[in-house]
């Protein structure tokens, strides 16, 4: 059994030392849990890809403490201090080119020129990086493919041998994975994934729309199987059919509900928790009922296809 960790100083600081020490620490974060390690170690790095099964051709997101240690690992130009200075610390990453030297680990950016970075809002996770004043490594802490982990508990359910400890900061605020933007050359950008800051809002700071450039996988969340219940997974559903599990928003009631008042941003909070609790049921089969693709909910429809691929 993962050992938990109490949200005091005492937990932080055993996080903070087993992290130092190269181990796995799974870290809340205000989107959803994450499995850390050190960035700059190659064995602590392959730690991670075995202990997700995750593919080596994936990346993974950096966590940094705040803008000056992102400068340290990539290049940030004057549209990346202004990303950071509107969305910073939260749910933002940024595909930036990677410095010379920058000391990170070969298998963090899957051989890519690029490096995604994120400053977590999360107290605790903000807390361990000041503290331990590294880059951490921290994908989702949960079987690759597999649903998103927004509590302590879809972490011990998913994950096993590997893990040190689990940092128990409750639920996920958010529940959503961070949205992920790549700045381009000549001021284009790219929204690689949906998530809980919108292409609009992007847009507004960036002052320009976004540029569609197929580049192959440039980030985390881009495979088409993702967020898998591990179950057929049939979308736009106004009712349950044989041997399903409905997840129902709005008007459409459910086994569970994303949102009985057709809130948006609770659906977000909820998604992987009514994911995860449709996995875990009798059904052999899930359903979803339809959801609005505007604002957040374009990043939800976007987790949704990928757990129906």
């Amino acid at each position: 059994m993962i050992p938990l960790l109490p949200p005091d100083e005492q937990g932080l600081a055993r996080a903070v030392q087993l992290l130092r020490d190269g181990q796995l620490v799974a870290l809340p974060t205000e989107t959803v849990y994450g499995l850390a390690a050190r960035a700059d170690s190659e064995a602590a790095v392959a730690m991670i890809y075995r202990a997700k099964g995750r593919p080596s051709f994936n990346p993974l997101i950096v966590h940094v403490s705040g803008v000056d240690m992102a400068r340290r690992l990539a290049l940030f130009d004057g549209r990346a201090e202004l990303l950071a200075r509107h969305f910073w610390p939260g749910p933002l990453t940024m595909v930036l080119p990677l410095r010379d030297n920058a000391g990170i680990a070969p298998a963090v950016t899957a051989g890519l020129p690029t490096v995604a970075l994120r400053s977590p809002s999360h107290p605790l996770a903000h807390g361990v990086l000041a503290a331990l004043d590294l880059p951490l490594a921290a994908p989702s802490a949960n079987r690759s493919t597999g649903i998103s982990p927004t509590t302590p508990a879809h972490v011990l359910a998913s994950l096993e041998d590997g893990v040190a400890a689990v940092l128990d900061g409750g639920a996920c605020a958010q529940g959503l994975e961070s949205t992920i933007v790549a700045l381009r050359d000549a001021g284009q950008w790219s929204l690689l994934r949906e998530g809980p800051v919108t292409a609009a809002a992007l847009a507004e700071v960036l002052g320009c729309p976004p540029v569609d450039l197929e580049r192959g996988i440039e980030a985390p969340g881009q495979l088409v199987r993702h967020y898998s219940p591990g179950k057929p997974l049939r979308l736009n559903a106004l009712a349950a059919g044989e041997g399903e599990f409905l997840i129902g928003f709005g008007a459409v009631m459910g086994d569970c509900s994303l949102s009985e008042d057709g809130d948006l941003a609770q659906a977000a909070t909820r998604l992987y928790t009514c994911l995860h609790e449709a996995a875990a049921s009798d059904c052999g089969r899930i359903a979803v009922a339809p959801i609005p693709s505007v604002g957040i909910g374009a990043a939800i429809n976007d987790r949704l296809l990928r757990a129906a691929a």
